[in-house]
């Protein structure tokens, strides 16, 4: 059994900063553990832009606080997202979240992430694996 709080991994390896400055995620479930998912609580912020396609990863994302404008880049549908609202990105499309407020989310990434994931010019994060257990 694993027990885990944001709390604890805040400024670890699993406290992840954009690049891009728009939003930072603790991923409190990562490929490591091997359960087949990884967990992650993502914070976008307000007033930015953030595109992303995650062409190797099926997520789904909870509003738990905040808002924000949700683009469908393949067919230019948009979505206002509020707390308890989820999308499921099931087709690898390509999207731009668009924070009004400081918007944070419950995600869940299959295959799961390793936690070295940032995303590329793309928007997409790379398929990274974990080395196999002896």
């Amino acid at each position: 059994m694993i027990v885990r709080s944001f709390k604890e991994i805040e400024g670890t390896d699993r406290h992840v900063k954009a690049a891009s400055g728009t939003w930072e995620s603790k991923r409190i479930v990562l490929a490591k553990e091997r359960v087949g998912f990884s967990l992650h609580e993502t914070v976008l912020y307000a007033g930015t832009e953030t595109r992303m396609w995650y062409a190797n990863h099926i997520e789904a994302v909870l509003c738990v606080e905040g808002e924000a404008e949700l683009t469908n880049e393949e067919t230019g549908e948009k979505h206002w997202i509020e707390p308890g609202t989820m999308y499921l990105l099931d087709g690898h499309e390509r999207h731009t979240m668009r924070p009004k407020t400081d918007f944070r989310c419950v995600c869940v990434f299959n295959p799961p992430v390793t936690g070295r994931e940032d995303h590329d010019e793309n928007g997409v994060y790379p398929l990274l694996t974990e080395p196999e257990e002896a």
